[in-house]
């Protein structure tokens, strides 16, 4: 038995070292007795010099209040994902993401462990996201004629299909009041550029237009971002302006609002009915005035179904509600959008582009484009980085693969299986575009399942789910899957 006690322990210890958390394990008098491989590489420093050593000697920023470790083996209480920052021996600044639990033994408390989530690249980048929005704050502040932050207008907007119309013309009446606006569609359709004209015609068209995605900052982050931090509020947390504070007299975008966390949807709720933010740590009330233009990639319905969005909060924002349509049902606007495409990219890439083909043109209203507008440009971009040197005109054969049922080229479509590459290609949009469609090929073989499809490509998990937003690749490749799981 004692021997099967020992082989699991072996095994469990091979077990916390490939896992890619930081675990520390510190016995009653704050001496580690386990430190696993990744915590070593969120410390910077070799197991074998931490090992036996004292919390306080590892970590001498911290105190016996801001050490995690300490609280839990003095006072036996849980700390369930705090942002700690740090300081370690070689005085490299450290933030982690940390829950921490005492360990028991017969009702005596004798030792305690740490699981610790690195974000200290995050942090950094949150910061300065912060600080340039505090100093284009104050820029604003000082500048009385400064004329905002959002670039497009209307008409910048391309398009004639009746359903689009419709979504412009709501806009449109929806920037003559103060009231919220609710933009949903998929990804690719634009609602940002709809949140942007909506400002730039609006009262607070020279007041601050200020953009954040929900799903692109951990949930630990979101609110101090939101609502700003006070001194103190958490280890590292210095006096700063959240999101709101920036935008007050302007508009707030907040695109993916489904993905924002449930408790700090009804945080955003009681700011938005009081008028007031109060920042993360702080005690006083500010009063802001803010027009607030939310963005979902999913219908409402969808979202109140499956709970991740509250409905008091869904209800208050939903006073002016836009749907972008995809392109699939707006199919009738490709040649339009795709010859503002050509001119774009004329102009950044210095070619005489004059037109596409009508093979070309039949190729791309084929093409269901889950990834929308966004993706339809991307293809454009494409075909200009494979033309060869004075040709005028888009072919077929310029397209991506993934436009072709077979995903290949066939002689008819192209001159050769390889179109011709001109003297100098940008080869990162290249890259991309094929990245995308080995993407596309895997998650079409699994079904839309993440999970398998990310091990089949030997990335993790997380990493995929990024690129398919990036790539705009929703579950509609998911054939015979109701879901992404």
């Amino acid at each position: 038995m004692k021997s099967s006690v020992n082989q699991f322990s072996t095994q469990f210890e091979w077990i916390l070292n490939v896992i890619n958390v930081g675990v520390h394990i510190v016995n009653k008098d704050g001496d580690t007795v386990f430190y696993n491989k990744m915590m070593a590489h969120i410390d910077g420093l070799d197991r074998e010099q931490v090992l036996g050593e004292n919390i306080f000697q590892l970590y001498p920023s911290l105190t016996d209040e801001s050490s995690t470790l300490h609280v839990a083996l003095e006072k036996g209480i849980e700390t369930i994902e705090s942002i700690q920052t740090y300081v370690n021996l070689k005085e490299k600044k450290i933030t982690s993401i940390n829950s921490t639990y005492p360990l028991y033994e017969d009702g005596e408390i004798i030792g305690a462990v740490e699981i610790a989530k690195d974000i200290t690249k995050v942090m950094s980048m949150y910061d300065q996201i912060v600080d340039l929005r505090s100093q284009l704050a104050e820029t604003h502040k000082k500048n009385k004629f400064f004329e905002g932050t959002a670039t497009y207008h209307f008409s910048d907007l391309i398009g004639s299909s009746p359903a689009f119309q419709e979504a412009i013309s709501l806009a449109k009446k929806a920037a003559r009041t103060h009231s919220p606006v609710m933009i949903y569609g998929p990804t690719g359709t634009g609602k940002e550029l709809i949140a942007q004209s909506i400002h730039n015609v609006s009262a607070q068209r020279n007041q601050p237009f200020i953009a954040q995605n929900c799903a692109a900052v951990p949930k630990e982050l979101m609110e101090g971002l939101l609502f700003g931090t006070t001194k103190g509020a958490f280890t590292g947390a210095m006096d700063r302006l959240g999101i709101f504070e920036q935008a007050n007299g302007g508009t707030l975008f907040l695109d993916e609002l489904n993905s924002l966390d449930l408790g700090l949807q009804a945080k955003l709720l009681r700011v938005l009915q009081e008028g007031e933010v109060r920042r993360v740590g702080g005690s006083k009330e500010q009063k802001i005035n803010v027009k607030i233009i939310a963005a979902m990639n999913i219908s409402p319905d969808e979202a109140l179904e499956r709970g991740i969005i509250r409905s008091d909060l869904f209800f208050r924002l939903n006073v002016v509600t836009i749907q972008m349509p995809s392109l699939l049902e707006r199919k009738m606007d490709i040649p339009e959008i795709v010859n503002h495409f050509i001119q774009k990219f004329n102009k950044s890439f210095f070619s005489d582009v004059r037109g596409i083909s009508q093979k070309a043109m039949q190729r791309l209203l084929q093409y269901s484009w889950p990834g929308n507008i966004r993706e339809l440009g991307h293809a454009i971009e494409l075909a200009f980085n494979v033309m060869d040197t004075g040709e005028v005109m888009i072919e077929e054969h310029h397209l991506p693969a993934y436009l072709f049922p077979s995903g290949k080229y066939s002689v008819s479509n192209a001159q050769s299986h390889h179109p011709p590459l001109k003297d100098k290609i940008d080869l990162p949009v290249v890259l991309e575009e094929m990245e995308r469609e080995m993407i596309i090929n895997m998650f079409e073989k699994y079904n839309g399942n993440i999970s398998k499809t990310a091990e089949a490509l030997n990335i993790k998990r997380q990493g995929l789910q990024y690129k398919l937003t990036k790539y705009g690749i929703e579950k509609v490749y998911a054939a015979g899957s109701k879901e992404p799981k």
